[in-house]
């Protein structure tokens, strides 16, 4: 996907880029080609795959809620997808990065810095520990391609706003989503909408999975990171 085929495919969703935006992506994918020799961020370093894979497919959220005027939670943000590419669409987002590895934490300030973006914070700890301290602070929570789904619902889901969402980006979901409904009872959600599609070209499957918080999450949630683990609810 070359930048004129981004443009393009970008108006369907009804995001159309300024001068300034555009510039801000060709910044964001030299920095991340340079700082992946150090960091080995991803392996998909050529042009148009990250148009594709990263900034394209990162902006695909949109297509199941509004991101003007919220507060947004990247869970293992990893080089900043879906969390730096919707902040440089949605100026008004204010966005906190969360990630366990420091060298990504640190490519990410340099990302920010460098992009000159505003409102958006990268914060370097672990999921569960973070949600235990950060209770019902955003209005929406979301991550892509971080974890088993019953994981990430237990990580993110008490940092939602009640009646906020938590935004699960994946691909094929057919087998994390058996067994999958005693999380939503015990965890107060409800899955609210669910969307699946193909990336263009490529033709590969994503799935959005929205899900609603009904009331205050239990303060036993999220457990340890070994009892996630090794344990279903």
């Amino acid at each position: 996907m070359n930048k004129e085929i981004f443009i393009k495919e970008l108006k369907k969703m009804n995001i159309t880029l300024t001068a300034e935006q555009l510039n801000q992506f060709e910044k964001y994918y030299e920095i991340l080609v340079i700082e992946n020799e150090k960091y080995n961020l991803t392996a998909i370093t050529k042009k148009e795959d990250v148009y594709l894979k990263h900034f394209y497919d990162s902006l695909t959220l949109t297509k199941i809620i509004d991101l003007n005027n919220q507060s947004l939670c990247d869970i293992g943000t990893g080089a900043g997808f879906p969390g730096i590419v919707l902040k440089i669409v949605y100026p008004t987002l204010k966005v906190t990065l969360l990630d366990a590895t420091e060298k990504k934490c640190k490519f990410l300030q340099k990302v920010i810095d460098n992009l000159r973006l505003k409102d958006i914070e990268v914060i370097n700890e672990r999921a569960e520990i973070f949600s235990k301290v950060n209770r019902e602070k955003y209005d929406i929570v979301t991550s892509r391609a971080v974890a088993p789904l019953k994981h990430l619902l237990e990580y993110s889901v008490p940092l939602v706003k009640i009646n906020g969402y938590y935004i699960a980006m994946k691909g094929e979901i057919t087998k994390e989503i058996e067994n999958i409904d005693i999380y939503y009872k015990k965890l107060d959600i409800i899955k609210d909408k669910i969307l699946t599609f193909q990336l263009p070209f490529e033709k590969s499957t994503r799935t959005l999975i929205r899900y609603q918080k009904l009331k205050e999450t239990n303060q036993k949630y999220p457990r340890k990171y070994k009892e996630i683990k090794n344990k279903s609810l």
